[in-house]
């Protein structure tokens, strides 16, 4: 590469960390100093077009795309560069580390990902998979594009050739110190960008659209992770905006535009029997609109485990089917077997959700035997869509409730998970 695009690159970059540096306080705002000192001080700069991808939207690029990485997973403080005015054609690959130091790989084109069965043939669960990696950065206007209406045309065996189970879009697995920064991503398989064992995890100014009907096409998914901020994003898709999943504490979420969708969702939790912990969930100053839910937390039947420490404070919600969500019952089979264990909901906060509903403004449907305890309803304010005005439903819901919709019942119920449950259920 010139020394001439060499210094634009370090430019872009520049920008892009100053741009989002005001928005990270504490120690955000440090970590992207430093990271603005690596860039600086940077001499290793990769270009994939350097290295044979020829971004013409036909030819594989994915051997190039590897090679590139290679190169600046053995650098110093290298950046890895997609150059804008191309379309890459890039197949299934895992980018593996540990690299010898930190990676900023600055997208500015487009990387689209294949349609022809043959690419699938070994079924991987992910697109692009960022695997054991400490210190990623991903940032810049490009786009990651998962072709996904070749997969949506038949959701129950993902098209005529192509494999039954639709991969996810983006994957960071067994990582840390992640940032996902400006990107856009659109129309993946299946879920976009996923974050599963990793710790201290940013995603800002990020874009994530697929039709409303596209077939679970989750925005954002949470698993096994703590420490997340995701802030300042848009997401359509046609499942859950964002989905906080087991193992995950330490979740912020705020100033987002969610729609359309299925809401900011906590699980489903405990499927099969399994044990799930989910603690210390922020959500906040955000914009839900025509979705099926707005903030929700659903768990099957027959788990174990707790969620608590939970807020949802500041929510906007407009055309929402069912804004304020607890379902203890929840099934998306077509028939579930009852059972009196169920994962344990407490210390749940709701302060300041605004807006129009379509079925009912408030359900919480919990378990006579593992009821939920300890919720807080503070000025919810719901109006009907339309003219017809729909009553909240609050069965076995204890706590306390503050003006506004809602039906909880105060204090505590006789029989107390938080004294019943067994240790072993206990997170």
């Amino acid at each position: 590469m010139s020394s001439t695009r060499k210094i634009y690159v370090m430019f872009v970059m520049v920008l892009v960390v100053l741009g989002v540096k005001d928005k990270c306080p504490g120690v955000r705002a440090i970590r992207n100093k430093a990271l603005l000192r690596r860039m600086l001080i940077a001499s290793n700069v990769v270009d994939v077009t350097t290295l044979g991808a020829k971004g013409d939207g036909v030819t594989d690029d994915t051997k190039a795309f590897l090679a590139a990485w290679q190169a600046a997973c053995n650098n110093d403080s290298a950046i890895l560069h997609i150059p804008a005015d191309y379309r890459f054609l890039v197949g299934p690959v895992t980018f593996l580390g540990p690299c010898k130091s930190n990676i900023v790989l600055q997208v500015d084109g487009s990387v689209i990902a294949p349609v022809n069965s043959g690419t699938w043939a070994s079924k991987p669960l992910e697109w692009i998979n960022f695997k054991k990696l400490n210190g990623i950065t991903i940032a810049g206007k490009g786009t990651f594009d998962g072709q996904g209406a070749a997969w949506w045309k038949d959701s129950s065996n993902g098209g005529s050739s192509l494999p039954s189970v639709r991969p996810t879009a983006l994957r960071f697995y067994g990582s840390y110190d992640v940032s996902v920064q400006g990107i856009t991503i659109q129309n993946s398989p299946q879920c976009h960008l996923k974050f599963d064992s990793c710790n201290f995890v940013a995603v800002a100014n990020v874009t994530i659209s697929s039709p409303a009907n596209s077939p679970n096409t989750d925005g954002i998914h949470l698993e096994n992770s703590e420490d997340v901020e995701i802030h300042h994003s848009s997401i359509a898709c046609g499942d859950d905006c964002v989905s906080i999943q087991t193992g995950s504490s330490a979740i912020r979420i705020h100033n987002i535009n969610c729609g359309p969708g299925h809401g900011v969702s906590i699980g489903g939790l405990g499927k099969d029997g399994t044990k799930a912990c989910v603690s210390n969930v922020s959500v906040y100053d955000s914009n839900i609109h025509d979705a099926s839910n707005g903030v929700r937390i659903k768990t099957w039947q027959g788990g174990a485990g707790q969620v608590k420490s939970v807020s949802f404070s500041n929510i906007q919600v407009s055309n929402v089917q069912v804004p304020i969500d607890i379902n203890q019952f929840y099934c998306d089979d077509k028939t579930c077997s009852n059972q009196t264990s169920a994962v344990f909901i407490s210390d749940v906060t709701y302060e300041k959700v605004t807006g129009t509903y379509v079925d009912t403004p408030v359900n919480l449907a919990c378990s006579d035997d593992v009821p939920c305890t300890d919720l807080k309803f503070l000025n919810i304010q719901l109006q009907p869509a339309d003219t017809d005005e729909k009553n909240p439903l609050c069965l076995n819901s204890y706590g306390e409730q503050q003006s506004g919709v809602g039906c909880l019942k105060p204090g505590t119920p006789s029989n107390d998970p938080s004294q019943t449950q067994s240790a072993k259920d206990k997170c």
